[in-house]
């Protein structure tokens, strides 16, 4: 069977499966070039909401293929790069379904999801020291920004790993779902069930307005770059018509 990034769009959702069991789904250069092309066709479909990323199981990512790594310049870890910055980059909501490890790239994947879900199995682990190998993709950035310094220290410096529940003590992932791959991944659509019923422009502007607002210092310079998008969505006809709806509940009250 071809190692491929299987691509499945239905209830608002776009599932995104690294497919290459053989390997533990290990990032290599068409694999990382597929998972980007799959987040850019789940942005141009109008119907997707929010956006899922996994892997088959038992692993969540065991990271970069190591002969794509062996041989890689700049320009070849930067193609390893896309397929995970294409997650973070994404404008639509995203979440990582982890049911098994996440390993130097595949942690970067994990942690380039807005919100990652962990399976019982699941397993954060940098790895990159052990391979003598300094960390990249903005590894160091997005652990010290989810988990704090001395965590991403831990993490990175030290090599500790942090199985699901630690993982959800440290911040880097929402919650821990009980069961198989299955129940993981129901309860990633049932997080994502907001998102695809919110409006799809409104949604969008918002994260974007969370992108933003990460690094300000003051509250009333995030007031000033929410109002834009706030007054376009009070404009919206998708506004109208809910807020519509709303006042007809509270009239049909007793």
């Amino acid at each position: 069977m071809t190692d491929s990034i299987v691509s499945e769009h239905a209830g608002g959702v776009a599932l995104l499966t690294v497919d290459a069991p053989g390997s533990r789904n290990a990032l290599t250069l068409d694999l990382s070039a597929q998972l980007a092309e799959a987040v850019a066709a789940a942005e141009r479909d109008e119907s997707v909401h929010a956006v899922v990323v996994t892997g088959t199981p038992p692993a969540f990512c065991a990271g970069a293929d190591l002969s794509a790594l062996a041989e890689a310049d700049e320009a070849g870890l930067r193609a390893i790069y896309e397929g995970f910055l294409a997650v973070a980059r994404c404008a639509l909501p995203t979440i990582a379904a982890v049911g098994g490890a996440a390993v130097g790239a595949g942690l970067n994947l994990a942690l380039a999801a807005d919100v990652r879900l962990a399976g019982p199995r699941a397993k954060f682990v940098a790895r990159f020291l052990e391979l003598g190998l300094h960390p990249g993709g903005g590894m160091t950035w997005m652990t010290q920004r989810l988990a704090g310094p001395q965590q991403a220290a831990a993490m990175t410096l030290f090599g500790q790993p942090l199985d699901a529940e630690a993982a959800v003590r440290a911040g880097l992932a929402l919650r821990v779902v009980d069961g198989g791959h299955d129940e993981l991944l129901t309860a990633a659509r049932d997080l994502a069930h907001s998102a695809v019923a919110a409006p799809r422009e409104a949604l969008i502007a918002t994260k974007r307005s969370l992108r933003t607002t990460a690094s300000l210092a003051e509250h009333a310079d995030a007031v000033d770059v929410e109002i834009r998008p706030q007054l376009a969505s009070l404009a919206s006809p998708e506004f109208a018509e809910r807020l519509s709806l709303i006042r007809a509940r509270i009239r049909s009250r007793p």
